[in-house]
């Protein structure tokens, strides 16, 4: 099913694929598209978190 969501590629070598698809395997994961989105969400809530830190640190 087409969509009307933005692409991009992104290109990775083979030791991050692996790593891609380890994880899509063991979370179940239908495609590496999905796999990839997770971990890329995971990691920006990540990030937030430790800017938030940071933050408290600051004040």
């Amino acid at each position: 099913m087409p969509t009307q969501k933005p692409r991009y590629t992104v290109v990775v070598d083979e030791e991050l694929l692996r790593q891609i698809d380890d994880f899509r395997f063991e979370n179940r994961f239908p495609s590496r598209s999905a796999a990839t989105l997770e971990l890329i969400r995971l990691g920006i809530q990540q990030l937030e978190r430790e800017k938030q830190e940071k933050q408290k640190q600051q004040d």
